[in-house]
């Protein structure tokens, strides 16, 4: 704060009979209050449409946004940084675990090939249920799917869509990635290893069996489309975040993305891979914080 804001604050907030001293103390001390209370981390389930709902809250800023995690993730696995550094005398924060996923059982995950629209719909409620009636999404990978089929559905609840390594479709080339990494021990052991304390082996394998299946058959079934339909009803301001080294996501699919949203733009990570949010993330918090609230 800069000592002419200050000698304002001090002329509103305290009589003048009150020595400097006590009052520069004072407003320290609130301040700090302040800082201590935006910074903490609520965690706790709450009912919503029949599931009760995992979810982490914290800050106290102006714009709520909530942070969907991708297929098998939950708030803490996917999004610990954004949790624990986005501004959060700016925004208020909320990361979920879907239905089935994180903390969020029971019951276990039921994956159809209509559980993104599944998701959307929980995840929206669940921010009614917590008293947001606008709030902004950030969704990473499946999150990414399930934060576009929700603005176009809800476009009166969304005001700003921030979307990273997301594909509207599915592509032959990412079945044979999806069945590729279908076995647990082919994954990395830092990718491996939170989601195995966090299920198990014997239910990350069986989540991870059950969402290749359904990936398969929504290709086989549904020529790969996952919510083309609901791109091109988006209209809110979409920002769209890929990493060029995503070998998950081709990058045909930001190109589409950009081109079918109309009011959106696209930011390349040139070194970034599939989860660039979580290595990058000082780079991708700032990114995000400026476009949510951003008036123009």
């Amino acid at each position: 704060m800069s000592l002419k804001n200050l000698s304002k604050l001090r002329k509103i907030l305290f009589p003048k009979s009150l020595s400097l001293n006590v009052i520069d103390r004072s407003i320290f001390i609130n301040m700090r209050k302040l800082s201590t209370t935006s910074n903490a981390v609520e965690e706790k389930k709450v009912h919503v449409n029949g599931v009760d709902i995992n979810y982490v809250k914290t800050g106290l800023g102006a714009h709520p946004v909530l942070l969907l995690p991708g297929a098998l993730g939950s708030g803490w696995t996917d999004f610990k940084p954004q949790i624990e550094k986005l501004d959060k005398t700016k925004l208020t924060v909320v990361a979920w675990d879907p239905p089935g996923y994180g903390k969020s059982r029971p019951p276990d995950r039921i994956f159809s090939k209509d559980f993104f629209e599944r998701d959307a719909q929980y995840a929206h409620d669940l921010m009614k249920v917590l008293g947001f009636s606008k709030f902004s999404l950030i969704g990473w990978s499946d999150g990414g799917i399930t934060s576009l089929i929700l603005t176009a559905k809800n476009p009166e609840s969304v005001d700003k869509l921030v979307i990273s390594g997301t594909n509207a479709y599915i592509l032959p080339q990412e079945i044979k990635i999806y069945e590729g990494i279908r076995n647990i021990d082919s994954w990395s052991e830092r990718m491996r290893a939170p989601l195995l304390a966090l299920y198990g082996r014997d239910y990350f394998q069986k989540m991870l069996n059950a969402w290749v299946d359904t990936m398969s058959n929504i290709y086989q079934t549904k020529n790969g489309d996952l919510c083309k339909d609901s791109v091109t009803q988006i209209k809110c301001p979409t920002l769209i975040m890929h990493g060029r080294k995503d070998v998950m996501v081709d990058p045909e699919h930001p190109v589409f993305l950009k081109k079918n949203i109309p009011n959106s733009k696209l930011e390349y990570f040139n070194n970034g891979s599939h989860n660039f949010h979580l290595k990058y993330h000082e780079e991708f918090n700032k990114m995000v914080t400026d476009f949510i609230i951003n008036n123009n």
